[in-house]
């Protein structure tokens, strides 16, 4: 039968003691993260609050970077994620985003990248840790499995999108196809990012949203695909946390194998 063990109280290196009476990770540390640095995560833990996943040389295949460190100011409160502390992150995280990729909203919404935040645990915060971070991964949020990062991310939209990086589908059905990368065969293909409201205009709903996204993705898919006499379309909306935090467009899809 197993015996609990004791804490040494001497004599024991460091990480023996801490080992044997409760370790403490990166997240519990006021110190924040390197900016640059590069992981392998996976799909569950982009949902967690911390990360303690060791960084990895960048020269090696990875499929996170660690693109912005920062600071939690003042004006968000005590609270350890809050939702002015989550708001906060969500934008700057976002503008970061946009200008590391050098894409504007509608692109970032068809491109097969995302990111994710992860701060400081519970231990860290009443500890007095204010930092945060910022990491793109490969994959978009709909993507169950990520995918390694290209070498070099600033330039890799530059000109005509690579098929590679865009967003698609397959299956016939929308609501049930597999994402995948329009390099692949696909039967959908993330065409346009519309807007449905100004950055003033109070959420309208999710059935407003939906409506409204239906119209718009009608006209915008008949269009991009020249118009024929029947075609199909999906589209994907938010809700009322991301208009909150920013987003103002809907997703449309086009059904087509191009």
């Amino acid at each position: 039968m197993p015996r609990r063990r004791r804490c040494a109280s001497a004599v024991f290196a460091l990480a023996t003691v801490l080992s044997a009476c409760g370790s403490t990770t990166a997240s519990d540390h006021k110190t924040p993260p390197q900016q640059g640095a590069c992981r392998n995560l996976t799909r569950a833990e982009l949902s967690r609050p911390t990360n303690d996943t060791p960084a990895k040389p960048c020269s090696r295949p990875h499929n996170a970077q660690t693109y912005v460190v920062g600071t939690f100011p003042a004006s968000v409160g005590p609270g350890y994620r809050s939702r002015a502390g989550a708001a906060y992150v969500y934008t700057t995280c976002r503008k970061a985003f946009l200008k590391k990729l050098d894409i504007d909203d509608a692109l970032a919404l068809r491109v097969d990248l995302s990111w994710a935040w992860f701060g400081p645990s519970r231990k860290g915060w009443d500890a007095g840790a204010r930092w945060f971070r910022c990491d793109i991964v490969g994959g978009a949020d709909d993507t169950a499995r990520l995918r390694a990062l290209p070498a070099k991310l600033g330039r890799l939209f530059h000109g005509l999108p690579p098929d590679k990086w865009m967003r698609c589908r397959s299956g016939n059905d929308f609501a049930h196809a597999t994402p995948v990368p329009c390099s692949q065969a696909h039967t959908w293909r993330a065409v346009s990012a519309i807007k449905l409201g100004a950055p003033s205009d109070p959420y309208p709903g999710d059935h407003f949203s939906q409506v409204r996204a239906r119209d718009y993705c009608a006209d915008a898919v008949i269009a991009w695909l020249d118009y024929p006499p029947t075609y199909a379309y999906g589209y994907t909306t938010f809700h009322e946390a991301e208009w909150k935090a920013g987003n103002r467009r809907a997703l449309c899809w086009a059904g087509t194998t191009r």
